[in-house]
């Protein structure tokens, strides 16, 4: 496969055909008009490109990627822009084009009946929660970055989310897709089907895939009752152990509600949030940890609220949880998710930080954290852990805040052998090093490491069959 520095920028012949295609106001090649695609928020990755295309439509991206391949065009497909791991983002030779997807945006339908929706790859996330919710249905994949991340990209990265505990990641609340592959030709359906054994499933193998085997242009995802009750709840901890041990035992106690959240924040987590963005500290004291736990129910109103009542009188009398702030209505809940969404913004003011998104087994993260937090402060003293996340499905976002006394880009500089120590303890205790944001291009080169060689040269092979000449974000997850 090609790396990117070796394919050249499209011809002014082959800019000419992208034009016809989609009408030249939606090729961009100024610099201004190409900016926002061209860096993820973080500034991490920063990148150039020959152009930008903005394709209406199904056929349009068909018709863009066989002209590409044709042409042996490098092309980035490109969702939100909200990836964390540099899978959206060009290389900076400016030899690629971006294939972006934000004008593919119709919700084509809604279908209570079938409990399903089938949208277009361009659709925003938090566009297709409303859709659902005035269908009287849920659609629960839900992120920090739904205000602005796209269905396409949310497939093509399998995202997680907050609800993955209760209704699993994308990947599972996907029923089918279609997708454009570099020959110019579509695969795949929009049916909806619970039930279909007639061979491979190709949505699987484009699902996580990162744009490098085809562009998912729309799909069908599954929808669910709508929730009519919750319970939300702020709890102080003094162990990350008493947080694992509390999933079982609420699931335990609150038998007629579902348990859809168990964050995890420590109190240096905290302290950020309250200190940067304005928020209220719910607990009346300090505590090393808390948790954030939500109840959904579709029955009687109410019921939610016992339940959580119930659980956490539980966990008082195991001696779980030292306090707990129970949401008396909608806004007080709003409030405490509001502390736990804030975490990653609230880092950005305390300098640079060091990310990690790794996932163990739920019963090892208290191992996770007895070990991954020294090796790191071996690596750089007085560095900040800043872990936060998904306790519930065994996902930490394990950042780490730069030292107050040490310049950025000093510690920015010890990226690479922060995530050296930190991966080590993840694949000792049979994790994760990439739980939810993909592999890209900060990780790509970690993959013969963790993949055994078999698992590496049939996915080499999976790219050369759909993408024979590896225009297809070159340089990313394949190593």
């Amino acid at each position: 496969m090609k790396s990117p520095r070796e394919f050249t920028p499209p011809s002014p012949e082959v800019m000419e055909r992208f034009a016809a295609v989609v009408g030249a106001g939606n090729v961009l090649t100024e610099p201004a008009d190409m900016e926002p695609y061209l860096h993820e928020w973080r500034d991490r990755y920063v990148g150039r490109a020959a152009c930008v295309l903005r394709p209406g439509s199904e056929e349009e991206v068909a018709a863009l990627l066989k002209i590409a391949g044709e042409a042996e065009v490098a092309v980035v497909p490109q969702g939100g822009n909200t990836g964390l791991v540099g899978g959206q983002i060009p290389f900076e030779e400016g030899n690629e084009v971006v294939l972006s997807l934000d004008c593919m945006n119709r919700i084509l339908r809604v279908d209570p009946e079938d409990d399903s929706i089938t949208l277009e790859a361009g659709v925003i996330l938090a566009d297709a929660q409303r859709a659902a919710a005035e269908a009287g249905r849920l659609f629960p994949l839900s992120l920090a970055a739904e205000g602005s991340c796209r269905i396409g990209g949310n497939l093509a990265t399998n995202a997680g989310g907050v609800n993955v505990i209760a209704y699993g990641t994308a990947r599972a609340q996907c029923l089918a897709l279609r997708a454009a592959l570099p020959s110019g030709e579509i695969i795949g359906s929009l049916s909806g089907l619970r039930k279909d054994n007639t061979g491979y499933d190709l949505r699987d193998l484009l699902i996580g895939s990162e744009g490098t085997l085809g562009v998912i242009t729309a799909a069908t995802m599954r929808l669910f009752p709508a929730v009519t009750d919750r319970a939300v709840a702020f709890c102080a901890l003094e162990t990350p152990r008493d947080a694992v041990e509390l999933i079982g035992l609420i699931r335990d106690n609150a038998p007629c509600t579902m348990l859809t959240a168990v964050e995890l924040m420590s109190h240096l987590g905290l302290t950020f949030a309250v200190t940067h963005l304005g928020l209220r500290d719910p607990m009346s004291g300090a505590a090393p940890w808390y948790v954030l736990v939500e109840l959904s129910g579709h029955g009687r109103q109410g019921q939610a609220l016992e339940d959580m009542e119930h659980a956490l009188g539980a966990a008082f009398e195991a001696g779980l949880i030292e306090d707990a702030a129970l949401a008396q209505s909608e806004a007080q809940a709003e409030a405490f998710w509001r502390l736990r969404e804030g975490m990653s913004e609230a880092q950005k003011y305390e300098g640079g930080s060091i990310k990690n998104d790794i996932s163990v087994p739920v019963s090892r993260i208290p191992e996770f954290l007895d070990k991954a937090i020294p090796a790191v402060l071996k690596v750089v003293p007085g560095a900040r852990p800043v872990p936060f996340g998904h306790v519930g499905d065994g996902n930490l976002h394990f950042n780490i805040s730069q030292p107050p006394d040490m310049e950025r880009e000093e510690f920015l500089a010890r990226w690479e052998d922060v995530v050296e120590v930190v991966n080590e303890v993840v694949l000792e205790l049979g994790g994760s090093i990439s739980a939810e944001h993909g592999i890209g291009r900060m990780k790509r080169d970690w993959m013969e490491r963790i993949r055994p060689p078999a698992e590496i040269a049939l996915m080499r092979g999976i790219k050369q069959l759909f993408d024979p000449k590896g225009i297809l974000n070159p340089g990313k997850l394949i190593p």
